[in-house]
């Protein structure tokens, strides 16, 4: 019920402000609207303020909404309202009513991410776990257990390092642009710092995926290999393992910590098949010998091992936390890279480079969004400011159906000083609806295969 409810909201905030950066410029630049409508077919609730010409509308299905002005293209236009209408404004107001949507989306991103600036919220430390076999972390000369003080990209100065979520967005944005990282590590506590060089350069653009930060080798902080919740049912239910197990050696390998213990459980199959494994482990001061034998899965087209329990206690946290300045500028610079990244993904599907398998659709948003509201307000609000910058960047693409292709019809306006004839705008508004049907069924199918596959 949470993930509707948040869901529900999180749609039903983003529309709206989408909508009202329509509205609000209309109304500013003289134009008449007659509907200002938050979803779509049978109106719930509808009003209309004294003395306004606009009716107000909340309908039933609210994956999107409108705002209707008046306009001579889409009914007869009284002679004493022309000038009030949407179609003979001068270019600069139509193109900025038009773009008004997209930014209103961005600017409350901005907002989102301030807030969540300023308010403080409680992230992992920086503490690093050990890395996969075969990643570039691990060919890096990292083990696990370093605290990462600061981070440099390319040639940049190095900065401090405020928690493991700053390291993640850091290695993710390195990764996608092609640019090495400096890491400044602490092996131990009070160990002397030593410098550390990720070649994310040698990524290949086209495995920008979901796995690409275990490609990186840097996945989650630093925690003790110990079980948590046990699924009953499960494997680890079925071999005997309790809460609280601390995991001392799989097969005839240590563990130092979590991610190695998971990484053991993921690669226990061979030949689709589980692979039985006997496990030490300490219980209340004893030593036990278990036989585990995980349950197979398929994860990205690949089989791996899962056991039904929570794998890891949880890691050393701290409270990030902006001034008034800081935090609002932080917020424009998290919008910015988060919108380039978006649309840098977009060209790379466009031209390949990509997997069109990083398209997500309304399921894994609905996913997300009950996920960060369990996790408390501020989660949930990073989350707004995310989905905010991901509607306020696709309305700009130049397609037809979306505010950017109507922006484009006014660039062609602009530079030829006449308008795009009505055949070739029903040509252009058929293709867009077909390209974005078809980035809808491909996004849904892999909503689909994420949550079912």
């Amino acid at each position: 019920m949470l993930t509707l409810i948040a869901f529900i909201g999180a749609l039903a905030i983003l529309i709206a402000v989408h909508e009202y950066g329509h509205y609000r410029v209309a109304v500013a630049c003289g134009v008449k609207v007659l509907r200002f409508s938050i979803g779509f077919g049978k109106p719930l609730l509808r009003w209309q303020p004294k003395g306004s010409p606009t009716e107000f509308v909340l309908a039933a299905f609210p994956l999107g909404g409108f705002v209707r002005m008046l306009d001579e293209r889409e009914a007869p236009v009284l002679a004493q309202e022309r000038h009030l209408a949407f179609n003979t404004q001068p270019l600069r107001a139509r193109a900025a009513i038009v773009a008004a949507g997209p930014a209103a989306n961005l600017l409350l991103a901005v907002l989102l991410y301030a807030l969540v600036n300023w308010s403080g919220v409680q992230e992992p430390m920086a503490y690093l776990s050990s890395p996969p076999a075969g990643s570039i972390a691990q060919a890096a000369g990292l083990h696990g257990g370093e605290r990462v003080q600061s981070v440099a990209l390319g040639d940049e100065e190095p900065r401090e390092l405020r928690s493991f979520e700053d390291l993640r967005w850091t290695l993710t944005r390195a990764a996608l642009d092609g640019t090495p990282v400096r890491l400044e590590v602490e092996p131990r506590p009070g160990a002397p710092l030593r410098a550390v060089l990720l070649p994310l350069d040698q990524i290949d653009a086209s495995e920008a995926d979901a796995q690409l930060l275990r490609k990186v080798g840097i996945v989650s902080p630093w925690t003790r290999p110990v079980i948590g919740e046990v699924i009953e049912g499960g494997a680890a239910a079925r071999a005997g393992l309790q809460q609280g197990d601390l995991v001392l050696r799989i097969g005839g390998a240590d563990i130092a910590d979590a991610q190695q213990l998971r990484e053991g459980i993921r690669t226990s199959v061979r030949s689709a098949a589980p692979v039985a494994q006997p496990w030490r482990i300490e219980r209340g001061g004893r030593v036990l010998e278990l036989e585990v034998t995980p349950q197979v899965v398929e994860e990205e087209g690949a089989q791996i091992g899962r056991i039904g329990a929570y794998v890891g206690e949880p890691p050393k946290f701290t409270t990030v936390r902006y001034g008034p300045w800081e935090g609002f500028w932080g917020g424009v610079e998290r919008t910015w890279q988060v919108s380039a990244l978006s649309l840098k993904m977009m060209g790379r599907m466009l031209v390949g480079e990509a997997s069109i398998k990083n398209l997500s659709g309304p399921l894994t948003i609905a996913d997300y969004a009950g996920r960060s509201a369990h996790s408390g307000l501020t989660q949930y609000l990073t989350f707004l400011a995310l989905i905010s910058v991901s509607l306020g960047v696709l309305n700009l693409l130049p397609l037809p159906v979306l505010d950017g292709g109507h922006l484009m019809y006014y660039l062609w306006e602009g530079l030829t000083g006449k308008g795009v004839s009505e055949a070739w705008m029903e040509k252009l508004q058929r293709g867009g609806v077909a390209l974005l049907l078809l980035m809808m069924s491909i996004a849904l199918f892999n909503d689909l295969n994420r949550l079912f596959g």
